[in-house]
């Protein structure tokens, strides 16, 4: 089963047929809201926001490891998570959407792993290529076949939040090889593959970076939810085709 979660800007999904709601519970506390199972395009899905759905949630405190497990519990293999980013790189201007393939971790303090006593026997997760490549070209052939224009790969830099990045920040993440700043990439990522669930990302390019285009004094949050508003129509559409791919491929 597929599973979508969203971020900032997609805390709905506006075909889904909602056929009931859940609240979960876990080992590990609660999930960031009730699951919406529905169906999507004649297909069985589960949407979650990332953030609740009051949008009340920053990403530090974010229950990354209740969201997966829970959401491996209801069966769900495959992830599509959606995420805003700041552009980075000078072709990642606000309003493009990019399907990451690499990443580079900048969080602390985060519940970064389910292998967190002694009395467990643990494995090293291969985090080579973080993203499933089979799950990344499916949201690309998606993006193709909506003629929504999406660029493929980049390296995300996940940081901390919830504050925004200084300039001297992203020109760290620069040097480091970043093309892409966001606050929700780690530990979702890394915790996805110890589960063993095929996991990609949309990434929706919501502004500059700072010291970048328009951000070089500072970063208009108006702006940045107004960006988000309008990609999120394009995203929406990509992630009904993704269910149509992921079925077919599944047959």
């Amino acid at each position: 089963m597929l599973a979508i979660i969203g971020g900032r800007g997609l805390t709905e999904l506006a075909n889904l047929e909602i056929t009931h709601r859940q609240v979960m519970r876990t080992p590990y506390g609660e999930p960031s809201g009730a699951f919406m199972f529905g169906m999507l395009n004649q297909h069985e899905v589960i949407f979650l926001a990332r953030h609740g759905y009051g949008q009340t949630i920053p990403p530090h405190l974010v229950n990354y490891r209740a969201n997966l497990w829970a959401l491996r519990e209801q069966g769900v293999d495959e992830v599509v998570s959606v995420a805003t980013v700041g552009g980075i790189r000078a072709d990642l201007t606000p309003g493009i959407i990019v399907v990451p393939d690499q990443i580079i971790d900048y969080t602390h303090g985060r519940d970064a792993t389910f292998f967190d006593t002694r009395d467990t026997r643990y494995s090293n997760a291969n985090f080579t290529l973080p993203y499933s490549p089979e799950l990344r070209d499916r949201i690309l052939r998606s993006a193709r076949i909506a003629q929504h224009p999406c660029l493929d790969g980049g390296v995300y830099a996940a940081t901390q939040g919830p504050r925004l990045d200084s300039i001297a920040e992203i020109n760290r993440y620069e040097r480091d090889g970043a093309d892409m700043v966001g606050m929700t990439g780690m530990p979702e990522t890394a915790l996805a593959m110890e589960l063993e669930m095929n996991y990609a990302t949309i990434a929706v390019v919501v502004n500059h970076a700072a010291g970048r285009g328009d951000s070089k004094r500072g970063i208009s949050m108006e702006n940045v939810n107004t960006t988000a508003r309008e990609a999120m129509k394009r995203v929406r559409s990509i992630i009904e085709l993704v269910v149509n791919e992921t079925n077919e491929d599944n047959r």
